[in-house]
């Protein structure tokens, strides 16, 4: 038999031997055995709580609680009726109450009476209100603790063993409070008992004495007085003692060490309250008609332990101060490590474009590089991490670099005392002609004090600012897929649980982790779909989850729930969606070659073919877009994801969309259709045209 059967059985024969104490005559000496296994329970009891660390530690307090008051009340029925009958009770109540009474029947009744007032009134009354708050912040807290587990979890952190546990100690707290909140009724209750036991066995015990055994009425008082209230002292100390430890359990808040190292450590490393305390201690034995003995020594012992305890702190300071300075390395190794690391997003600025950011000088790039945060977040949902700005002496003059996670992603020159002017006559303005680095218009800089000149023109002037601004912005759109973060991506389910907690909830119960719902956000950040509804982004996935894993299946069906925004926001001003799509043939042929790959179904055709099939797109693109319009490519559902891909790799900016994607507000025209006879450059295309990069 193991231990735990072992230990169910023991128990479960010592409850019934305590019942079985109230009906069957104890002898006397059976009677000091259990009476001294009485005060040794309450003693171990309450050294077990002091050295405990959290109260969990002692979860089976409450039933230890009723188990003892149960033991102790049955205990006064084997005493009484002992006493009643025999006028004695055994070594250990006749003891008790002979050296606490001390001849004097007041003096014990005032002790016992003291004991229980102390117990019921003080201790008690307060453990058990200790308890119920215990009790009711508890269960208030177990919401939000059970949320953070499962945030926890969504992210990664923890693991299904780890959560389980984590629910678990949960549970069991909110248990071990509410039961201590009914646990602690107990104790009052046997306070109440032993007082009013106590009454009637003295009552009891005068009347059977004088008219059962022919004692007089003060040889009654004597001798039964002295049995009870040796018998309400034994039975009341161990109470008392089960009264403090469940007080203690309750008020232990959890600790790296025990409650008395804990004490000893925050009472003394208050060293000046300590002397300060000793001197006040000492000077109140100078007051007329005060020891000075006492109050001497207390009060130098006080200043004398605050010395040592000062000198003490000096030397663990020193100690700590090595153990620093033998560590510094290692600082210094991880300071270099976290300096190394790349930002997120960085703007470097040649030493002569300083002027931009200074506010006091009129610069304002700062204070528009923050608005463009704002503008992004409320254009495409994303919260882009904060831009890092500083100078570069290696740059030019003039110069500015755009980095993505430690990565060149856009470089431009915006010199001082110059705007940029883009016009169609440039060759009127002075100057070297450039390119404006978002559209790639032709455009010049010119002198501010020119400016003027160029105003006459009807030119559009931006200022340096300004192009730094609208140029960094396009950087961002282009790359927000590479800086949407996994703890971004947790940031934003956060969001979602505090506004629609059904829906996080429904996300986390399909299992689907934060990696795999970032996965879905990039790829549709990646095609410049904003992810503004991210509740119904959400939403789809823990819908979806439940059938597929598959994050090319999980993104598309997040486009076809929020295809009614990507038409709308693809469409022009009078809500005209400008389409091309592909002649059935050529369309039927893609299909037939689509074939499964890592990143989904991907075209198993010659390069060669591929690049034509790209040249062929762009054409129709380049002839809509000289129309003054901005087509989207619409294709089977199957062929979107890898002509998307496809054209990724040429020039062609276009939104590829699927039949499934189109809105109904929107009107649709076909602007122009592929075919297998469309010329693969337009003759007007004009320069620019950049052939396709294949990868073998």
């Amino acid at each position: 038999m193991d231990a735990s059967k072992r230990g169910g059985g023991l128990l479960s024969a010592g409850i019934i031997g305590v019942v079985g104490l109230m009906i069957v005559p104890l002898p006397g000496a059976v009677l000091d055995l259990l009476l001294t296994l009485n005060v040794a329970f309450a003693v171990l009891l309450l050294l077990t709580t002091v050295m405990t660390t959290q109260a969990l530690d002692l979860a089976s307090f409450p039933s230890l609680l009723l188990i003892g008051t149960l033991f102790r009340l049955a205990l006064n029925v084997s005493s009484v009726r002992l006493i009643l009958t025999h006028g004695e009770a055994g070594k250990v109540i006749e003891s008790f109450g002979s050296f606490v009474v001390g001849g004097s029947v007041v003096v014990g009744l005032v002790v016992f009476l003291i004991l229980v007032v102390i117990q019921f009134v003080v201790i008690t009354n307060g453990a058990s209100r200790v308890a119920e708050v215990g009790a009711r912040f508890t269960l208030d807290a177990m919401p939000g603790k059970q949320m953070a587990i499962d945030a926890d979890l969504g992210a990664g952190l923890i693991d299904e063993e780890t959560a389980r546990k984590r629910r678990k100690e949960i549970a069991a707290e909110a248990d071990f409070y509410g039961a201590m909140d009914g646990a602690s009724k107990f104790v009052k209750g046997d306070a109440v008992a032993g007082v009013l036991i106590t009454f009637i066995n003295l009552i009891g015990g005068l009347i059977i004495g004088v008219t059962q055994m022919g004692l007089s009425f003060s040889e009654a008082v004597q001798r039964y007085s002295t049995l009870t209230v040796g018998d309400g002292l034994v039975s009341q100390i161990p109470a008392l003692m089960i009264s403090v430890s469940s007080g203690i359990i309750v008020t232990r808040a959890a600790g790296e060490t025990d409650l008395g190292s804990d004490i000893v450590a925050q009472l003394t490393g208050q060293t000046k309250a300590l002397r300060y305390g000793g001197i006040t201690i000492g000077l109140l034995g100078l007051a007329p008609g005060m020891p000075i003995l006492p109050f001497a020594l207390i009060g130098g012992s006080m200043v004398i332990l605050s010395q040592r305890v000062a000198r003490r702190t000096v030397a663990a300071e020193a100690v700590g101060v090595a153990e620093a300075e033998a560590d510094a390395p290692l600082d210094e190794q991880t300071q270099l490590a976290i300096e190394i690391r790349p930002e997120p997003l960085e703007l470097e600025l040649a030493v002569d474009m300083i002027d931009l950011v200074d506010g006091p000088a009129g610069g304002d790039l700062l204070d528009r590089v923050r608005a463009l945060r704002r503008k992004i977040a409320l254009e495409i949902g994303l919260i882009i991490p904060p831009v890092r700005t500083r100078d570069n002496v290696d740059l030019a003059p003039g110069e500015y670099l755009i980095i993505v996670h430690g990565v060149e992603m856009g470089r431009g020159t915006a010199p001082a005392g110059h705007v940029l002017v883009i016009t169609e006559d440039l060759n009127l303005l002075p100057g070297p002609t450039t390119t404006e680095p978002v559209f790639g218009l032709p455009a010049k800089w010119l002198p501010v004090e020119k400016a003027p000149m160029a105003e006459a023109m009807n030119a559009t002037i931006v200022d340096r600012a300004s192009v730094i601004t609208t140029h960094l912005a396009e950087t961002i759109r282009r790359h927000a897929a590479s800086l949407l973060s996994r703890q971004e991506t947790k940031e934003l389910i956060d969001l979602v649980r505090q506004s629609d907690p059904a829906v996080v909830d429904e996300l986390m119960a399909s299992d689907l982790t934060v990696a795999e719902v970032q996965r879905v956000l990039q790829d549709l950040l990646s095609e410049e779909v904003p992810i503004r509804d991210i509740v119904r982004i959400l939403d789809v996935l823990g819908e979806r989850a439940r059938v597929t894993r598959d994050p090319v299946d999980l993104t598309e069906a997040v486009r076809v729930a929020l295809g009614p925004s990507i038409s709308a926001g693809n469409a022009d001003g009078n809500g005209v969606l400008h389409t091309i799509t592909l002649e059935p043939a050529l369309e039927q042929g893609l299909l037939g070659s689509l074939q499964a790959g890592a990143q989904g179904p991907d075209f198993v055709l010659d390069p060669s073919m591929l690049q034509q099939l790209a040249m062929m797109v762009r054409a129709e693109v380049v002839k809509v877009e000289q129309r003054g319009a901005s087509p989207v490519i619409v294709t089977a559902r199957p062929l979107r994801r890898p002509l998307r891909r496809l054209l990724a790799l040429t020039e062609v900016k276009s939104p590829v969309l699927s039949p499934d994607e189109l809105g109904p507000q929107v009107r649709v025209e076909t602007a122009g259709v592929v075919t297998l006879e469309t010329p693969a450059e337009p003759a007007n295309a004009g320069p620019g045209v950049v052939p396709m990069r294949v990868a073998g």
